[in-house]
């Protein structure tokens, strides 16, 4: 019995796909050709991808370094090629050193004297306090910024959106908000571009944590539902769950009355 034309039937996996069609005899020359192009350009497409992002962020970082760099410390001046990454290698030792030198008391004081300088700059000041406060919420180890995944009922009952938990309210907004209810903060990303979206806030209990990690909900919103949690293989229970548990939680929420 001959096999059915995998390209009119895909699977989940392309390199099954061409072996299959290599063992079918019923397919034709341009079927093989189209399968055999496209497995080729899935495999070798993120591949490429990832090296062309790598290699424009290492010569991105080049660029910024190497003018404050002597000619007499550059690698060409004594190769007869020039050595990409040796930029971002003197940024990470500078970082590092930066970072050591913070740490103690000589650098942690003419750390406090440059940002003393730079409060009493008018224009400067509010740039230099956003980016800061951005660092150091993106990159402090006890941070957890996006580390948990929810669902919320919007933009109309019934329908669920993805949103990734933020910091939890500050006292002054805790004060303002009403009922005096548990709220927490929430950004919602929009699809394909998950760095845009919307920021609020909204009562813990209509809010539904889901145990699924950030990366795989931000690859099911940039991907507009493609690419589901846990693999195609477990898509339907993953989204039977998710509804049955939005359902019990929206019949929770109602029979609560509100204070």
């Amino acid at each position: 019995m001959n096999l059915p034309d995998q390209t009119d039937h895909p699977s989940d996996d392309p390199v099954a796909d061409a072996e299959a069609l290599i063992a079918s005899p019923s397919a034709g020359i341009g079927s093989r050709i189209r399968t055999y192009f496209l497995t080729g350009l899935i495999v070798a497409g993120p591949v490429a991808i990832t090296i062309w992002l790598i290699w424009s962020f290492v010569t991105w970082v080049d660029g910024l370094v190497r003018p404050f760099i002597p000619v007499a410390f550059w690698p060409e001046t004594y190769l007869p090629f020039r050595l990409p990454g040796f930029g971002l290698i003197i940024a990470f030792v500078a970082m590092t050193v930066l970072g050591f030198l913070t740490a103690n008391l000589v650098g942690r004081t003419l750390v406090e004297m440059g940002e003393w300088f730079l409060e009493r700059m008018p224009i400067v000041r509010p740039i230099y306090r956003g980016l800061k406060q951005v660092f150091e919420t993106l990159f402090a180890k006890s941070g957890a910024t996006f580390r948990k995944v929810g669902l919320v009922e919007f933009p109309a009952p019934g329908m669920w959106s993805l949103v990734f938990l933020s910091t939890p309210p500050g006292p002054e907004v805790m004060a303002r908000l009403p009922n005096q209810e548990e709220h927490v903060s929430v950004f919602m990303p929009c699809t394909p571009n998950p760095t845009t979206g919307f920021f609020f806030y909204i009562r813990r209990r209509e809010l539904i944590e889901l145990d699924i990690p950030v990366e795989d909900a931000a690859k099911l919103i940039m991907t507009a539902g493609m690419i589901q949690p846990d693999g195609n293989a477990d898509q339907q229970k993953k989204l039977a769950a998710l509804a049955e548990t939005a359902r019990v939680a929206k019949i929770a929420r109602t029979s609560v009355p509100a204070k």
